[in-house]
């Protein structure tokens, strides 16, 4: 049997969910020698001081001021899910002539389903974002400068915020690493969450895409509250009753 310590099981449960993107209870208690229960009760306890996010028979890492996923990683986690939300945000364009689209990579997605059939500006602090629209028929690029992040390689800072200031905006398209009723949109970065927090009072209309995860998580950085959103559009898998308790502070969602 193991003669780990709960203390550094859970360091190094914490380790491999970071490392892989999510854990399971059954490689878990093989690889640390102990009990699946005992494995179970880590779980609870990393869950409780806000660490990991469980699942049926697992878990996932929460990002903190310490810990942020990486874009790479992120265009290979619930890609379905994140494609199904981009196509249905996309389709909430209307007659916006323009739009700021998001760090990220469901905001990528977005960018890349929208049309490009007709004049449109977009304004975003996206390298990948910008890279993927330059091309694309009648749309005009707007990147705002400052400081690139290398993790989501997007730009931060007050050159980037001073920019946006300068703007009014049709919409935008908004993401975060965490979504809940208690503290609003969350991010792990303040220099992210100020950025976000301007394109926001920025915009007259303002949609939030989010997977399912991103719900119940809080980040270290609020940069908006629920009843700063028109919309809030993610899947089916965030339950009817819950998504019903969001729409109740002021913005529709959709589930798609």
């Amino acid at each position: 049997m193991s003669t780990r310590t709960a203390e550094e099981r859970q360091r190094e449960i914490v380790r491999a969910a970071r490392a892989s993107g999510s854990v399971d209870v059954t490689a878990l208690a093989a690889g640390l020698g102990v009990a699946k229960e005992t494995v179970r009760r880590d779980l609870r306890a990393l869950e409780d001081h806000g660490l990991v996010r469980r699942t049926h028979g697992g878990a996932y890492p929460v990002e903190s001021a310490g810990f942020e996923t990486t874009l790479a990683f992120r265009a290979t986690s619930h890609v379905p899910e994140k494609r199904r939300i981009a196509a249905a945000a996309a389709g909430l364009l209307g007659d916006a002539e323009t739009v700021f689209v998001d760090e990220g990579f469901t905001p990528q997605l977005i960018a890349e389903a929208l049309p490009a059939d007709r004049p449109l500006t977009v304004v975003t602090a996206s390298l990948p974002v910008a890279g993927a629209l330059a091309e694309k028929g009648d749309m005009s690029v707007l990147l705002l400068g400052g400081r690139v992040r290398s993790g989501t390689l997007a730009t931060v800072d007050h050159w980037t915020t001073r920019m946006l200031a300068g703007f009014v905006i049709d919409l935008a398209y908004v993401g975060a690493n965490g979504i809940s009723r208690e503290h609003g949109l969350t991010t792990p970065d303040p220099a992210v969450g100020d950025v976000k927090a301007q394109a926001i009072r920025a915009s007259r209309r303002t949609v939030f895409v989010g997977a399912h995860t991103k719900f119940g998580a809080a980040g270290f950085c609020r940069f908006a509250e629920i009843g700063a959103l028109e919309t809030i559009v993610t899947s089916t898998l965030l339950p009817a009753t819950e998504a019903h308790r969001y729409s109740l502070l002021g913005p529709q969602v959709i589930r798609v």
